[in-house]
């Protein structure tokens, strides 16, 4: 059976007072159950500040990128060293706002997924196409693309520690289209198929695929109630707990 997973993404928000209150009461809403996972995700100053109020928690801790080296010159990077040394469990690679505002290639991505992974590190690998592709019948070529690329080279012992995130470009943030319950359930059948085609039948029975495009309380329970959506990547509502957890109490029911 695929793990359900609820991940909160803070992006660039909150400040060390705020981010100690959100994940302090986000903490205190959960019930104890364990059929979805939860995993919040901070900005890197406050990793710290949340991970004490995350301590002994069912609520794991995540960061939303990391530098491919372990330490070394690389002033203002952050190595998976130091996520690890914070409590971190999980990392976002590949997030649609790093590949298009920032740049990165998937050359790069890659060499990130790969340090992430032999650092034992869970990934959350996101992929996604812009709303140029889509209506230009690319996104199926893309996400194979990202995925080929992007997780060139992982070993098959690393695979169970992957989480895909389809996170459509076109659907981000407040002005982004709304993608339907369907329109998911289709790129991620793209995914797995993908996914299997690289890394065996087993791995794509057992692989979690997560959507992030505009998640909010209104069409989460949608999402789920779908066979091939294994949970959701939150952003604006990940920062509003009562917010996230009726995201997370969707995820349940």
């Amino acid at each position: 059976m695929r793990q359900k997973f609820v991940i909160g993404n803070w992006k660039m928000y909150t400040t060390a007072s705020e981010a100690r209150v959100l994940a302090s009461t986000i903490v205190k809403g959960m019930n104890t159950n364990e059929s979805v996972s939860v995993v919040i995700c901070p900005p890197f100053p406050y990793l710290g500040v949340v991970g004490d109020e995350l301590e002994s928690s069912l609520v794991a801790l995540g960061a939303q990128n990391l530098f491919p080296e372990n330490e070394g010159a690389y002033t203002g990077e952050v190595s998976p060293t130091m996520l690890l040394d914070l409590g971190c469990q999980f990392v976002i690679l590949g997030h649609s706002e790093r590949r298009q505002i920032l740049g990165e290639s998937d050359t790069l991505i890659n060499q990130k997924v790969l340090t992430a992974l032999a650092a034992n590190l869970h990934v959350i690998f996101c992929v996604g196409e812009t709303l140029a592709q889509r209506e230009t019948k690319l996104t199926e070529h893309r996400l194979h693309q990202q995925l080929r690329l992007g997780l060139a080279g992982v070993s098959p012992e690393f695979v169970t520690r992957i989480i895909i995130a389809y996170e459509p470009v076109w659907a981000i943030g407040s002005g982004g289209h709304q993608a339907t319950p369907q329109q998911v359930h289709e790129e991620h059948a793209v995914i797995r198929d993908c996914f299997g085609q690289m890394f065996g039948k087993k791995a794509e029975e057992e692989l979690s695929i997560i959507y992030g495009g505009s998640v909010n309380p209104e069409n989460a329970s949608a999402l789920f109630h779908q066979d091939n959506i294994n949970g959701v990547l939150v952003g604006a509502d990940s920062l509003n707990a009562a917010q996230f957890l009726a995201i997370i109490k969707s995820a349940i029911t």
